[in-house]
């Protein structure tokens, strides 16, 4: 409602704010996304957040307790490996005992150091990856450690977490889901944040295990397949790229196939891996120097540099809109997503050439990522407003980024899953055709 005439110090603060922001957003043009999108979408996602998703914790603590074991063997491991007892918990004790040199006090391996912290000789991830796959590195400490942090940060982030974050009264969790969080405006979560339940490794994707369904009720998941890649395509206009969508390719080979100029039907496992990392990196700006790191120990950076640049040889029309984002960033300060959302990119004017790198990654990824969380933001209003029509029992209970989690009653699963399917595929009127896979089953981990 348009706001009422200021009235001295007693108006209402609301509506005083409402009428400061509406000619902002109005200056802007970003009336229709905030009346379209973000207004419709707080009732969604105060129908997830009310909701919940209903958590076994009988599972979790079957889970911790399984991991807790193997917790203690890559303890003792690490200690029966190296040459003086220490904690593995301890990132200065760790160092000590893989960089000292045999004959200081306390003893160490002797190994040299790769890069250096804030406190001395760093043992993050990147260092205990590369040490592990080194073979002139013998002890197998860094490997075990890396085992051993994933194990424990998954009991003490997840399975602890998730348990203690059960509402006794209901069983569930019910998270917050947070619209004014990230800068590419996608949906955050927290309390606890449940869009990162690791699903990259075996073990993390077991605790999805603990996430059911009520009696009666299954879980319907759907996901976008290759999301930000189509919007990619539509965005950019570049017809390579759409028509190996249009084809029904799988993306990733037939990318191969054009950057490494095989057939199709010769595309190896190595060189797909290749493609999707060229793939995905291209969407979040990536540089030679990460597309080398991502590729690993056979691709230095003339080889990832040349990747890159026969990869925009043969898709021109993302060359072109990847430029295109930047420039706009250069000239306007800004760049804007497929509903017109606006994000600020000032470090596209640093004079640190590392900050204006970044800048430019930023651009890119904001109108790629930003344009796909509008998408699915549609998505979800538009089944909010289908489902009770049709069937009123379902429930959607989450949004992971690209995918959609519903609570639904066994025998209307299939009704549903179609609604879903159909909605989430008609959100958008793309250049190239969206696809969302359904699946379901008693679990979290059971719709995949």
């Amino acid at each position: 409602a348009e706001a009422a005439p200021y009235a001295g110090e007693d108006a209402d603060v609301s509506l005083r704010l409402e009428r400061r922001f509406r000619g902002e957003l109005e200056s802007e043009a970003l009336t229709t996304l905030y009346d379209r999108t973000e207004v419709p979408l707080v009732e969604v996602l105060a129908g997830l957040e009310y909701e919940g998703i209903r958590v076994e914790p009988d599972e979790l603590d079957r889970q911790r307790e399984g991991l807790q074991v193997r917790i203690e063997e890559l303890r003792q491991s690490i200690v029966e490996a190296a040459p003086h007892a220490f904690s593995p918990d301890s990132p200065k004790q760790l160092a000590v005992a893989l960089f000292n040199l045999p004959s200081a006090e306390p003893p160490g391996l002797g190994i040299k150091p790769l890069k250096k912290g804030k406190t001395g000789p760093s043992t993050d991830a990147e260092v205990m990856e590369k040490l592990a796959d080194d073979p002139n590195v013998q002890t197998p400490i860094p490997s075990l450690i890396l085992e051993y942090r994933q194990l424990t940060k998954l009991v003490n982030t997840y399975l602890l977490a998730l348990k203690a974050a059960i509402r006794p009264e209901t069983g569930r969790i019910h998270a917050s889901f947070n619209q004014t969080v990230t800068a590419t405006g996608r949906l955050s979560s927290s309390d606890p944040n449940l869009q990162n339940i690791p699903i990259r490794t075996e073990v993390g994707r077991q605790i999805r295990r603990a996430f059911v369904a009520e009696p009666g009720h299954v879980l319907l998941a759907a996901d976008y397949s290759q999301v930000e890649l189509r919007m990619l395509a539509h965005l950019s206009g570049d017809q390579n790229l759409r028509a190996a969508f249009h084809r029904g390719d799988d993306i990733h080979a037939a990318v191969a196939s054009e950057v490494m100029g095989i057939p199709l039907d010769e595309v190896d496992a190595a060189a797909r891996t290749t493609a999707k990392m060229i793939n995905f990196g291209i969407v979040y700006g990536v540089t030679a120097y990460g597309l080398a790191r991502r590729l690993g120990a056979d691709t230095d950076i003339p080889r990832a540099d040349q990747i890159i640049a026969d990869y925009k040889a043969r898709f021109p029309g993302i060359k072109d809109f990847l430029e295109a984002c930047i420039e706009q960033a250069r000239t306007e300060g800004w760049v804007s997503t497929i509903l017109g959302r606006r994000r600020s990119i000032p470090q596209i004017h640093a004079r640190n050439p590392q900050e204006r790198s970044q800048g430019e990654r930023m651009a890119i990824n904001t109108v790629v990522q930003g344009s796909a969380a509008d998408l699915i933001k549609r998505a979800m209003i538009d089944l909010h407003e289908a489902l009770p029509g049709v069937n009123p029992r379902a429930r959607m209970i989450l949004q992971i980024h690209d995918e959609l989690v519903f609570e639904v009653p066994e025998g209307e699963v299939e009704s549903v899953a179609s609604i879903v399917r159909e909605r989430m595929e008609k959100a958008m009127d793309l250049t190239v055709p969206l696809l969302a896979e359904p699946s379901w089953g008693p679990s979290w981990a059971d719709t995949k």
